[in-house]
């Protein structure tokens, strides 16, 4: 310790509000750069390793070999698969000298399938898996929570290239069977969930999340199985049903009524129902007006409803528009749709009915937006609405005979006791981090690069693919979160940085010289050891470096030396005990080896 390069703090980074960003901050395993960007100091690094080590191992294992990529890339790939305008903001571009368009690469698809491309021609060359461990950058807008959502990020991408889909489901499962080894072997829980794919497009798609309440993924669970980023829930939608029963619907003033609170109470003051039953939010329609922007550039102006009484998730609407962002209209863009009335808009202010709308030859639609409804919204619902004029809304409004929709959004939120889509039960909701994803990307990228092959009968096939990311830094972060305590942090031992530390108390000379002793004599054993040498600094200072740095094991050497005994203290446990001075490394070096053993029991 008297020279390894390491500071701890005291105190919390005033800039960070989650543990593991605090802690690795203060026990000096990263350093702020910039915003979103981080130093790995020589602690991180080591854990870093370790943390890809078991990665390697698990890929090898399933007979993925190992490349590496540049991280400056040339434009040209990206514009053949449409990233390089789909991504936005979220690409650091830059020219070279002559002019020519770069990124930094935030991924790899189109690097690894050129790289197929240029050496296999046959199918006799496939099955082929290919990852690397690599440096990543996006332009996050809101970097958060240290290595958690930054803009530089490590991240260990794999992918599969099959001759046929079969191919692709056993790559796929061979690839989900070693993350889920991985992150045991590391001791994170986790829960596989059902996810969208996004821009990275594909048919199946999972995500590893790690359940933490900080964590920025909500996704749901039953007690029958199913388990689903929130993003990628469906909603069990109800059977249509006949309206002859339902009235007319009929314009009735709700003079001040903008929101649904004011529109549930003016109504059952002013129009009460004739069954006697109270009107209620999930009598109304809630109408929003959303501005969503694609990477091609694209903007659109959309209306979508769903019932009164949820509020709209903006990531799942998002997600279900497969937009880049979705942002409330401004006045600028609903400036062309003089029937959108904010505060008292329904479905008949938009639609295909509606007499505005303009449809072109090449299906462009104008002078109406686009209405999305949420999928409750079947035929024969019954519905209160905006009218499209102010202070006023519609009765009885029923769907499918009063209005139709553009088609169905996934926008509303998800509550604890919805039924989960395969009817195993009533959902829970809770958060976590995502900590791995894998897709099946199908002929995406092969079809965009002309990744093609001859096949048995000598005819070319457009090879199919699966991609396979872990997040190694944020997978470190979701270590922290999971290995700590008010003390500091606590590391499984197959991770930590250091297997030990030794702490030399008193100013005795034979003291340092024991502590060290023992530590060669550990290092013979393949222990890692760090030795808290430092004799200028008090045994409250050392112990609670000790505690904040996080080591599995602490030895103190100090005043039972000269009874021939030693203090080894368990961190995780918060235990101790006394062992002497001649068996003390045969003691640890035996609880090292069965802890990395039990790792490894997958």
């Amino acid at each position: 310790m008297s020279t390894y390069f390491v500071r701890t703090l005291r105190e919390d980074p005033a800039d960070a509000e989650v543990a593991s960003h605090k802690l690795l901050v203060r026990a000096g395993y990263i350093r702020r750069a910039a915003p979103g960007i981080y130093t790995w100091m020589p602690l991180g690094l080591r854990m870093l390793g370790k943390v890809s080590a078991v990665v390697r191992e698990e890929m090898e294992a399933i007979g993925c070999d190992e490349v590496e990529f540049p991280a400056l890339l040339p434009s040209g790939p990206y514009e053949a698969t449409g990233r390089w305008s789909e991504y936005g903001d979220n690409l650091f571009r830059l020219k070279d000298r002559r002019g020519g368009d770069y990124l930094l690469a935030p991924t790899h698809e189109e690097m690894f399938t050129l790289l197929v491309k240029d050496m296999y021609s046959s199918y006799k060359d496939l099955p082929c898996m290919l990852y690397q461990i690599q440096t990543k950058y996006r332009d996050e807008a809101r970097p958060r929570a240290g290595v958690i959502r930054g803009r530089e990020f490590v991240m260990k991408d794999a992918y599969s290239f099959d001759i046929d889909d079969e191919g692709l489901d056993r790559s796929y499962e061979a690839q989900r069977g070693a993350y889920q080894r991985i992150f045991k072997r590391l001791g994170l829980p986790h829960v596989i969930c059902q996810a969208m794919s996004g821009p990275m497009g594909g048919s199946r798609s999972e995500e590893f999340l790690f359940p933490c309440e900080i964590g920025e993924d909500t996704f749901v669970r039953s007690a029958g199985g199913y388990a689903a980023n929130a993003e990628a829930v469906t909603t069990v939608a109800p059977e249509p049903r006949g309206w002859e029963s339902v009235p007319q619907s009929v314009k009735r003033e709700t003079p001040g009524a903008h929101t649904i609170e004011a529109v549930v109470d003016y109504s059952n003051e002013a129009y009460p129902r004739e069954d006697g039953r109270p009107w209620s939010a999930a009598d109304t329609l809630k109408a929003l007006m959303v501005t969503a922007a694609y990477g091609d550039g694209r903007r659109e102006v959309v209306l979508v409803c769903v019932p009164g009484d949820r509020d709209i998730d903006m990531k799942r609407l998002e997600a279900s528009l497969g937009a880049d962002t979705v942002d409330l209209a401004s006045p600028e863009d609903l400036a062309p749709y003089p029937s959108i009335v904010p505060g008292f808009t329904g479905p008949t202010c938009a639609g295909p009915d509606h007499p505005d709308r303009v449809v072109s030859e090449e299906g462009e639609i104008s002078g109406s937006p686009r209405l999305l409804v949420d999928p409750r919204v079947v035929d024969g619902t019954e519905w209160i609405a905006g009218a499209g004029e102010e202070g006023y809304h519609l009765y009885h409004l029923v769907a499918g005979r009063d209005f139709h929709a553009d088609g169905t959004v996934e926008a509303a939120e998800i509550r604890p006791g919805d039924p989960a889509p395969d009817g195993s039960g009533p959902l829970e909701t809770a958060r976590g981090i995502e900590i791995g994803h894998i897709f099946q990307l199908g002929r995406k990228y092969a079809k965009a690069l002309d990744l093609k092959v001859l096949d048995a009968n000598g005819k070319t096939q457009i090879v199919t693919m699966g991609s396979y990311g872990i997040g190694v830094s944020r997978v470190l972060a979701a270590l922290a979160e999971a290995n700590h305590d008010e003390k500091g942090l606590a590391w499984p031992t197959n991770v930590a940085p250091f297997h030990v530390a030794i702490v030399a108390v008193g100013k005795s000379e034979e003291l340092v010289d024991k502590a060290c002793e023992i530590g060669r004599a550990l290092e013979r054993e393949g222990v890692d050891v760090l030795v808290d040498d430092r004799k200028k600094v008090s045994a409250g200072v050392k112990f609670a470096d000790a505690e904040l740095l996080g080591m599995p094991y602490t030895i103190v050497v100090g005043r039972g030396l000269s009874n021939g005994v030693v203090e080894v203290r368990e961190r995780r446990e918060g235990t101790s005990i006394e062992v002497g001075v001649d068996d003390v490394v045969a003691h640890v070096s035996k609880r090292v080896a069965d802890d990395l053993a039990r790792s490894q029991e997958v």
